[in-house]
């Protein structure tokens, strides 16, 4: 059974290990039924809508773990399982640090409509956003958003919390003006889930992914993993106080598991 994934897009993109991590935990967990595995990347870089593009042809990759919209769930087959507990859907800011008195004020979804924020072309977050009345500014590619800001094309950077402390020090020698924004925290629901072709082999392949995070749901691994995960994140960031900002996600499938407690972290204990 092969499980190929999509590279990084750059060598200093570290934001999907985690979620290889859980998936080669699945993996071994599911060993003594399913036998052994294969899992590497993809020798070719590619855009997340080029990866999506290719799973759905069954070219190239044969897994994915992308944030879910009923569209995507139409064309690809989903393990409605939230790998990181929705801590995508938790989102800070980077900004110019010179700017923070601007944004230091902001209260409510309205005063925040006062500021663009800028994300990349093909994420789902564009439609989130502007659904709630947010003007985003979008970029054709992830690497392009860090210039774009430093160059004042955009105000605020829209990042999970389980991505932007590694991506400012990834990027902080090129931009040494980038820093991340002291007081909001933006939410909404955005699971991330593993993506399967829509076909034989795929179910076949989603099937032992998904009964291995079940298990290892189970018996306290995906837990004890997720944990050391959210402290390693959010080691270098301060939470407590944000003011929380709270908006729909319309594009979310009927079928999302909201009313499953265990399966989100609220960050109660953090955002105190």
């Amino acid at each position: 059974m092969q499980y190929i994934y999509p590279p990084p897009e750059s060598g200093s993109d570290v934001r999907m290990h985690f979620y290889w991590d859980v998936l080669q935990l699945a993996l071994e967990e599911t060993r003594p039924k399913w036998g052994p595995f294969q899992m590497q990347p993809a020798p070719k870089v590619m855009t997340p809508a080029r990866a999506e593009m290719q799973l759905s042809n069954s070219q190239d990759i044969s897994v994915m773990a992308r944030t879910t919209s009923q569209e995507r769930e139409r064309k690809l087959l989903p393990i409605r399982l939230p790998l990181d507990k929705g801590l995508t859907g938790y989102r800070l800011f980077l900004i110019k640090e010179a700017n923070q008195s601007a944004f230091s004020g902001i209260r409510s979804t309205s005063e925040l409509r006062q500021f663009t924020i800028g994300q990349a072309a093909n994420w789902i977050d564009v439609d989130i956003l502007r659904y709630a009345g947010l003007e985003v500014v979008t970029a054709p590619t992830y690497e392009s958003l860090f210039p774009m800001l430093s160059a004042g094309r955009y105000d605020l950077f829209s990042r999970g919390v389980n991505e932007i402390s590694a991506e400012l020090a990834a990027n902080i020698g090129s931009y040494p003006d980038l820093a991340v924004e002291r007081k909001l925290l933006l939410y909404y629901p955005l699971p991330r889930y593993f993506f399967f072709t829509r076909s034989p082999e795929g179910e076949k392949l989603a099937q032992r992914v998904e009964e291995g995070l079940k298990l290892l749901m189970r018996n306290g691994k995906f837990q004890k993993r997720y944990l050391l995960f959210k402290k390693s994140i959010l080691a270098d960031l301060s939470l407590s106080g944000r003011r929380v900002i709270r908006i729909a996600n319309p594009t979310l499938s009927p079928e999302t598991p909201l009313a499953d407690k265990e399966l989100w972290d609220t960050l109660e204990t953090e955002l105190r």
